[in-house]
């Protein structure tokens, strides 16, 4: 289970403290529901040592999520299939946004490496018209 709290000492939305009444009412649905979408594998709700099932926050909003794709027509497997798929679709985010910081970094770093080899272009200038002293027009 993630961390029970955040550095400011607040509980985490993935701390599991509703039984399964509690969680059963948050999200609108009876108890039994419950059991079913877990053997269905639509929420897992963590066990306390005793085998007592706990929700937490983000377990309960999976639940009105559920809730919300069965009201609009979808079956348990339909579902299943919605949740994995946007789960995957949070996953390729997150990993979006680490790809293109990892390239912003490189592109940056890639200019600051060749700041450092530019030679200004008064000093190519004199170097320039240096290396035309002697030559005469047209040669």
């Amino acid at each position: 289970m993630a961390t029970d709290r955040r550095p400011d000492g607040a509980p985490t939305r993935s701390r599991a403290v509703y039984v399964i009444s509690v969680a059963a009412e948050l999200a609108g649905v009876h108890p039994q529901t419950l059991r079913i979408y877990e053997r269905k594998g639509l929420v897992e709700p963590a066990r306390t040592g005793g085998g007592s099932r706990r929700y937490s926050e983000d377990d309960v909003e999976q639940l009105r999520r559920i809730q919300e794709l069965t009201n609009e027509g979808l079956n348990l497997a339909g579902v299943k299939r919605v949740l994995e798929m946007e789960d995957e679709l949070d996953r390729l985010r997150r990993e979006l946004v680490e790809v293109r910081r990892r390239a912003e970094d490189a592109v940056a770093e890639a200019h600051r490496h060749h700041r450092r080899e530019l030679v200004p272009v008064q000093q190519s200038v004199v170097l320039y018209e240096g290396s035309l002293r002697g030559r005469r027009p047209g040669r």
